[in-house]
């Protein structure tokens, strides 16, 4: 942990690496640089009608940066089918660090106040790095995740990285490219410059991502 800080982290990241931790109570920190790397074209997001009508019209107050280390703390918190988490202590102590410099977000779903889901992430110009989402209640991350895309297509932003490919993140689309092709794109995005938009409402962050992906079809 002591060679770890949020500076060395910026450095990795637009090396086109990042760290994790082996468990949730193990201290031991280790670099990561996947073969191929999930991504989520921000113009191809696949948005489906039943989730669109629940980010429109669902129970959820989505919110960002209000409790980023809340959503962190909840996305390492034993789940359903996955008691155990990479996320342990030095990782939330280095990307609390890094939120507190402006270079992470997170999106919160919150029902009356609660904490229900949200996910968090690195944000370094125009490249967005997607570390974890939870859920508490249905729909919650994914609504979360449709906010998150939203602001980073209004944002300017060129490349959300999701790093590994699951099948949550496969039904919206997301590809994986091999490391080379990566390393490509990062280049170019933290060239670009972008802006985080911290509000935006559910029929304005659905019409983000739907006109996006109209210009591109």
């Amino acid at each position: 942990m002591n060679d770890f800080t949020p500076e060395l982290l910026l450095r990795a990241y637009c090396a086109g690496i990042f760290p994790m931790g082996e468990t949730r109570g193990d201290p031991t920190l280790y670099w990561v640089d996947p073969e191929k790397r999930a991504i989520i074209e921000l113009d191809q997001f696949h948005l489906p009608r039943r989730l669109a009508r629940t980010v429109r019209n669902g129970p959820f107050e989505v919110s960002c940066d209000r409790d980023f280390e809340g959503v962190m703390r909840a996305c390492a918190a034993p789940r359903r089918y996955q008691n155990e988490s990479w996320i342990n202590r030095p990782i939330i102590e280095l990307y609390t660090g890094l939120f507190k410099r402006g270079y992470a977000h997170s999106v919160e779903c919150r029902v009356d106040g609660e904490l229900v889901g949200g996910l968090y992430g690195v944000s370094i110009n125009g490249a967005f790095f997607g570390e974890s989402m939870f859920s508490r209640a249905r729909d919650a991350s994914k609504v979360a995740l449709v906010h998150l895309v939203a602001r980073l297509i209004k944002g300017g932003f060129t490349l959300l990285d999701c790093q590994f490919m699951t099948e949550h993140l496969r039904q919206f689309g997301t590809t994986e490219i091999p490391r080379a092709a990566y390393r490509a794109r990062l280049e170019r995005a933290i060239a670009a410059r972008a802006h985080f938009y911290l509000e935006l409402g559910g029929a304005e962050a659905c019409g983000i991502v739907t006109q996006a992906r109209t210009h591109t079809s």
